[in-house]
């Protein structure tokens, strides 16, 4: 599979929503949406490394799964609120390089 772009990635979720009448959801759905995406993830997460092992009736997915169902929601939220991810992760990643430059210690290059 070939790599793509944020903005790609948020084209190619604007094509397949848009063969549908009912288009995105409300901000609030999508937050629901959000926010149930979130807890599947927790739950596998807990699974593969918390105290709480699968049960056997459960159905197997995957980390890596649950985090493509919240980035593909995520796209979907900001794609109907007309936000462009990449700038919003350019700002976020000046903040952090600015603001946040020295909050954390820094691994040293030795040589």
């Amino acid at each position: 599979m070939t790599e793509k772009t944020m903005k790609e990635m948020q084209n190619e979720v604007d094509a397949y929503i848009g063969q549908f009448k009912e288009g995105y959801f409300s901000p609030l759905a999508m937050l629901a949406r959000m926010t149930e995406e979130l807890g599947e993830l927790s739950r596998e997460v807990n699974h593969y490394y918390g105290e709480k092992p699968k049960k056997s009736s459960e159905k197997e997915q995957t980390i890596e799964e649950e985090m493509g169902d919240m980035l593909f929601v995520l796209i979907c939220f900001a794609n109907s609120l007309n936000i462009d991810l990449q700038e919003a992760h350019n700002r976020v990643m000046e903040k952090f390089n600015t603001r946040d430059k020295d909050r954390w210690t820094r691994i040293d290059n030795e040589e």
